[in-house]
């Protein structure tokens, strides 16, 4: 596979996976489930710029300008980057043959990400130890990292199926 074709199906891939995980929180929303506004993702990237890196409550930050569009295209470049990786580790061959486990793990794996570094800058503690219920929301982001990694796994088995691979 070409480079730009590599590029080209890590960024489907990316964009098929996100796209899963907000058709799940969508879903949890409907069912009254608070789920993550990206507007504190923007909030707390505009801060960043400014030198800040951890608050108390991100609710309680000053708003930054465009934060709902910032956190939106970060939720986006985190899949793409969360793709890439997994592409790095399970190999472009995982492109081609798309097996379940490896992005399943990686989706599971990937949890890391907002419990030790996005829960903590937020204000939330680390594995949401500051939230009103730590463990209802750990099994959340659990189940969040999961189902993107189940549409990791969807995604490149589509994409490959359009490219005759499957």
């Amino acid at each position: 596979m070409n480079a730009l074709v590599l590029v080209f199906s890590i960024v489907l891939v990316a964009i098929g996976a996100t796209l899963v995980m907000d058709l799940w929180t969508y879903l949890l929303k409907r069912l009254g489930v608070a789920t993550l506004s990206y507007a504190m993702v923007g909030r707390w990237a505009g801060h960043l710029f400014k030198g800040r890196w951890r608050h108390a409550a991100i609710g309680q930050a000053a708003p930054v300008g465009g934060e709902l569009y910032w956190g939106w295209a970060i939720h986006y470049g985190t899949g793409l980057m969360f793709a890439m990786v997994l592409v790095i580790f399970a190999g472009e061959g995982w492109l081609r043959a798309p097996t379940l486990w490896p992005a399943l793990l990686f989706g599971v794996v990937s949890v890391l990400v907002p419990l030790c570094v996005v829960q903590p800058a937020f204000g939330a503690g680390y594995f949401a130890s500051r939230t009103p219920a730590p463990l209802r929301a750990c099994l959340r982001s659990l189940a969040t990292h999961g189902v993107f990694g189940f549409g990791l796994f969807l995604s490149a088995l589509a994409l490959a199926e359009v490219r005759g691979f499957a």
